[in-house]
C-alpha cells in the first residue's frame, strides 16, 4: 500500500539522507544535523523504515521550524522532503 501527503508539489532536493534501518531517535538525529549543514530554503530528502518516524518529523517540524512539505509511505519505507528554515 502506497500513501502520500503532498503540502507542496516539490520533487526537486539538494540532499537526500537514507536512515533505512535506523530506529528512534537516530533518523531525526542525523536528520538534524543534515538540515544544519544545509542553507535556508534548500531540501532534504529521507528515507526511513521506522514506523514511527512520520509521527517523529511531524513533531521535529513543529520543535524546529523547518518544513515538512511531503510525507509518503511507500510498503515500509516512509520519504519526508524537509526545507531548511
Amino acid at each position: 500500500m502506497s500513501t502520500a501527503t503532498f503540502d507542496n508539489d516539490v520533487t526537486a532536493y539538494q540532499k537526500e539522507l537514507d536512515a533505512r534501518g535506523l530506529n528512534c531517535p537516530l533518523p531525526i538525529l542525523k536528520a538534524k544535523k543534515a538540515l544544519a549543514e544545509m542553507q535556508t530554503g534548500e531540501v532534504l530528502r529521507i528515507v526511513a523504515t521506522d514506523s514511527g518516524s512520520v509521527r517523529d518529523f511531524q513533531a521535529f517540524a513543529k520543535q524546529t521550524g523547518n518544513a515538512l512539505l511531503a510525507h509518503s509511505q511507500n510498503g515500509l519505507e516512509f520519504t519526508f522532503l524537509m526545507r531548511r528554515k
